[in-house]
């Protein structure tokens, strides 16, 4: 086993959830740390890779898997590729409507009702609430590492993640920057919680999220919060996972340079270069 990685069991409110961390190679002092929010896939191979990129960077990387447990056990990623492709042919409304969502789950065969069920609870306003907290406990458990300063702590969050960034902003005040990588604005009403700098990266073929970039920054400009996005041209949901079919290569690396230029200036790491 690699001595930088470990999986540890993080306390949070109600329930302990496995957390997977990257060490830099260098272990001495204290160094800035990242929370990598997974998509609605888990904490699989592409975000411990990601661990890995900020590990070898210099930063202590998290990245926690909330959906530890039961509902991991339902939402395999054959069976979210499936919830997915049903949402699809679904009205846009449908996730806004509990009574609109219940009615779809059992208009399913009932072998798959658990997973839309799952799937629904996982997006759903409360869950994500509840999830927010459990980030909140990673945070405060990074504070407690030898090797982590607790003054500088990111999150950086991708899809489902991305929703969860935010989230982890509004409620936790020690938190210095987030980034949101196509993912759901947080609800307005708490945005002028959030102190930390934010980041968003969106592509122009994702108009489901990228369409509500610009009420996202006009509620953080009107709370006198900092924000900065950017748009990729022709990148679809999605562009930064190398794993995926909408992987968007020149996208995704400009993208990683702006991350490590957000971080360099909010949380005090290195400097990537001048060129992409």
């Amino acid at each position: 086993m690699n001595p930088s990685e470990r999986t540890v069991q993080v306390p949070c409110p109600s329930r302990s959830i496995d957390c997977f961390l990257a060490f830099p190679s260098e272990a001495s002092g204290q160094h800035p740390a990242v929370v990598v929010i997974h998509e609605i896939f888990g904490t699989d191979d592409h975000i411990r890779d990601v661990a890995r990129r900020f590990a070898a960077l210099g930063y202590v990387a998290a990245a926690p898997n909330l959906f530890s447990g039961e509902v991991q056990k339902v939402l395999t990623p054959e069976n979210i590729g499936w919830a997915m492709q049903a949402f699809s042919k679904a009205p846009p409304e449908l996730r806004r409507d509990p009574t609109l969502f219940a009615s779809f789950a059992q208009s399913q065969p009932p072998e798959r009702r658990p997973i839309l069920q799952a799937f629904g609870m996982v997006t759903s306003p409360a869950a994500q609430s509840g999830f927010a907290l459990d980030l909140r406990a990673v945070t405060q458990y990074l504070r407690t590492l030898p090797e982590v300063d607790p003054a500088r702590i990111g999150s950086v969050g991708f899809c489902w993640g991305g929703a969860m960034s935010a989230r982890l902003a509004t409620v936790d005040p020690d938190l210095k920057a987030a980034v949101i990588f196509y993912g759901q604005n947080p609800p307005t009403d708490d945005i002028p919680r959030i102190r930390a700098s934010v980041l968003g990266l969106y592509g122009s073929e994702d108009p489901g999220i990228t369409s509500t970039v610009p009420d996202l920054a006009s509620a953080m400009k009107k709370a006198g919060k900092s924000f900065d996005s950017h748009v990729y041209a022709g990148a679809r949901h999605a562009f930064f996972n190398d794993t995926r079919p909408n992987y968007h290569a020149a996208s995704a690396k400009d993208a990683w340079i702006r991350v490590q230029r957000f971080f360099a200036a909010s949380l005090g790491g290195p400097s990537p270069p001048d060129r992409a």
